[in-house]
């Protein structure tokens, strides 16, 4: 598939053009695996034909009408002789485990991949097709299969081009481009909830106060960056993670990757121009951004399309900087663990479901709130739900690189805390892999209320998951540990996971 980079890249030039890579091989003590590692990237399409049910307003989801940009699902393999693990990310709003799970079992089949090392997750463009069933017509349906597909083609062409490489992981902090959108006010100041509650604290995207105390919970602004690159001295693939939910403010019916696939075509072509190698693959992963708002700065002049771009450059132009001080190496040991929790569902008592027939059948009633009708339909739609299901926390392991995987839209806190609790020198987590759980606000923020937290099929898991998750993570991170100081003695820990770039690597660049 040839690809067309569309993107203006005349600023991003300036930035890179001093990047002209070559190689300095650094193996730190502690990985001794014994075995080079091989990588593979890979990427194929997935935009959906027009009329497929797109992610929309929770009010008013539409079917796609036009590409604005299109959709890809980008694949990496890693194997270190030992271990082989995989990672997809899907320019989707989210995917449901089912969809995942057969194309785990697609790529298990033809690549002969263990599915437990593979991590599938979308990146949450809100111009994409939430892909859990949310739309029931032929072409949603056809989207589904076909979305499993294209995943396990993903992670086929990957494999099928590894080849020896060397790695690296840096990270820099962009706080400006984000900020918590949740916000703490006064009691009583909060208009009533869409059930007719009165009595919570949060101003969110859908409730009005004009007493704002200040934000609800802190934001993580650490990007994290792992880079390969092949013994030829040519650039391989990057994957970043940043917790910010979406760019946003693209006209409603309009495909598109959104900041995350405008950043990805950034850095490709900035490393392409550099290397003259135009199979760089890169992908941005979506962090902790549950109860983050939009990319965040002075828009002020930007139409909506023109404002991803804008935003998307200025992070490449961030991470080429940091390429730029990265060491890599080649000696680096693999793993990857998971669990399946069980979880309980919010469905709804015979009271709520009472009032949500009672709201659907009166016409042209007043509402306590404009999203009223639409969390009855939800609460219909949530008695349908089992009363519990099983979800998939996944870790992997890099090197000294830890990866954490969570099926939900996780606040910025537990993400900080899971960093903050591992074990390994760098952590980052990606939200919305292997599934999807809705959001997941932990127990202090449900008793804030707001709409993270309404019960509905964005936000339907019981009050005390977040807790059981990172519990669950972090023990998965311990259990990675063991194995790890078992091989790799000399490591040294004392390093943070939440800021500053890495020690493992250095991708120099020459002064030409």
């Amino acid at each position: 598939m040839v690809r067309t980079i569309t993107i203006d890249m005349r600023g991003l030039m300036m930035t890179s053009m001093a990047l002209v890579i070559s190689w300095l091989v650094a193996l730190p003590p502690g990985h001794v695996s014994g075995k080079p590692l091989r990588a593979g990237a890979a990427i194929v399409e997935i935009t959906p034909k027009l009329g497929v049910l797109l992610d929309g307003a929770i009010s008013k989801p539409g079917p796609a009408k036009g590409v604005h940009d299109r959709l890809y699902a980008r694949a990496l393999v890693l194997d270190d002789g030992n271990t082989r693990v995989g990672i997809v990310i899907c320019d989707a709003c989210m995917i449901g485990r089912d969809v995942i799970d057969t194309a785990k079992q697609i790529a298990a089949n033809e690549t002969n991949f263990n599915q437990r090392h593979l991590l599938v997750a979308a990146t949450h463009t809100h111009s994409a097709v939430r892909a859990i069933h949310i739309g029931q017509g032929p072409l949603d349906v056809e989207y589904h299969t076909w979305l499993s597909r294209r995943i396990a083609d993903a992670i086929r062409q990957a494999v099928q081009k590894l080849t020896p490489a060397r790695l690296g992981y840096g990270s820099f902090n962009k706080a400006d481009f984000l900020a918590c959108r949740r916000f703490l006010c006064e009691t009583e100041s909060v208009t009533l909830n869409p059930f007719g509650d009165r009595g919570e604290r949060i101003k969110s995207v859908a409730a009005k106060s004009a007493s704002v105390i200040g934000p609800a919970g802190p934001v993580d602004p650490q990007f994290s960056i792992l880079a390969l690159q092949r013994t030829n001295a040519s650039p391989l693939a990057v994957l970043g993670n940043y917790s910010v939910h979406y760019g946003g403010g693209i006209p409603r019916g309009m495909i598109s990757a959104d900041y995350f696939g405008a950043y990805s075509l950034s850095v490709e072509g900035l490393l392409a121009e550099d290397s003259n190698d135009n199979s760089v693959v890169a992908m941005l992963t979506n962090g902790t951004s549950g109860d983050t708002g939009s990319i965040t700065k002075d828009r002020t002049g930007y139409d909506p399309y023109e404002w991803i771009s804008v935003s998307a450059r200025e992070l490449a132009r961030e991470t080429m900087r940091t390429l730029a001080t990265i060491d890599f190496h080649g000696d680096v040991t693999l793993d990857a663990v998971q669990s399946e929790l069980s979880l309980g569902i919010r469905r709804p008592s015979p009271e709520r479901l009472a009032w949500a027939h009672r709201v659907l059948s009166a016409t042209h009633a007043e509402h306590p709130h404009r999203w009223t009708e639409t969390y009855a339909r939800e609460a219909i739609h949530l008695n349908e739900f089992p009363p519990s299901k099983q979800f998939v926390i996944q870790a992997i392991r890099v090197g000294d690189i830890a990866i954490v995987a969570i099926p939900c839209e996780v606040f910025a806190e537990t993400g900080l805390a899971i960093k903050s609790g591992s074990p390994f020198p760098h952590t980052f987590i990606i939200e919305l892999a292997n599934g999807y759980g809705g959001y997941l606000p932990p127990p202090k923020q449900h008793q804030l209320g707001g709409y993270e937290t309404w019960p509905a099929r964005s936000s339907h898991l019981e009050v005390s998951a977040e807790p059981k998750i990172r519990q669950a993570a972090l023990r998965l991170l311990q259990q990675l540990d063991i194995k790890y100081q078992s091989h790799d003695t000399s490591i040294d820990k004392r390093q943070p996971s939440a800021g500053g770039h890495s020690s493992i690597g250095t991708w120099k660049h020459d002064s030409r």
